[in-house]
């Protein structure tokens, strides 16, 4: 019996501060558990939403409704874009077409050229005139027909005279006129005329080989030593 109560734990007595503490901790734990019920409970309480038709009021204009914005154009790729057609340039002395391309042509409009006037085309050479062959009259009369006699009346009174006289010849070659060129006696004249007309002849001058009239220019001496 006393070997029993020997080894028989003894209980072991708590201090009133530690009591106090365990009250405490187990008065705070029961309201936070009463907090957290109250909480659950407010949580879970369902609402109840009620709905009401209300008619529009039709004094009040709608609503302005929203503007959609502006659809962006699609971008083309520059492998979708046809290249433009470029005319050819002019050529030299060609007119330049300056009316405008249509919008749907596909052609640029470039700036507007007034046209040029085209210079005047070359005339062709023309042949040139070949110069007219022409040939004077040549003296043919025989030597002893050339002297025109003296007049005697001046043989007596021995004068001598130089007569420059201007001839006509016809396409035949004979003496159609005879002119003095200044001043001359008439006696030295008239005899030298008659003679020339008469017995003088000529190769009448030419042009292109056709016989032509013509005039020449002589020089007529008469001298007593050669009568």
């Amino acid at each position: 019996m006393l070997a029993y109560a020997a080894h028989r734990r003894t209980r072991r007595q708590l201090s009133p501060a530690t009591l106090t503490a365990i009250i405490g901790v187990h008065a705070v734990a029961l309201g936070l558990l009463a907090t957290a019920k109250s909480d659950l409970g407010t949580k879970l309480t369902p609402v109840i939403t009620e709905i009401f038709n209300i008619p529009p009021d039709i004094t009040e204009p709608p609503p302005p409704q929203p503007v959609p914005p502006p659809k962006a154009a699609p971008r083309q790729s520059h492998l979708d874009t046809p290249e433009p057609i470029l005319p050819p340039p002019p050529q030299p002395g060609q007119a330049v077409d300056t009316t405008p391309a249509p919008p749907d042509s596909g052609l640029i409009a470039g700036p507007t050229i007034d046209p040029l006037p085209l210079p005047p085309l070359p005339l062709p050479p023309q042949p040139k005139a070949r110069p007219l062959a022409k040939a004077g009259p040549t003296l043919a009369t025989p030597v002893d027909r050339l002297r025109p006699p003296y007049p005697e009346a001046k043989r007596r009174l021995e004068e001598e005279a130089v007569l420059r006289l201007r001839l006509g010849v016809d396409e035949r070659g004979r003496v159609t006129s005879v002119d003095p060129v200044g001043s001359a006696d008439p006696l030295f004249l008239n005899a030298a005329r008659t003679h020339l007309l008469r017995f003088w002849r000529y190769k009448p001058a030419t042009e292109d080989g056709h016989a032509v009239p013509s005039t020449l220019t002589i020089t007529l001496r008469f001298q007593l030593d050669e009568a």
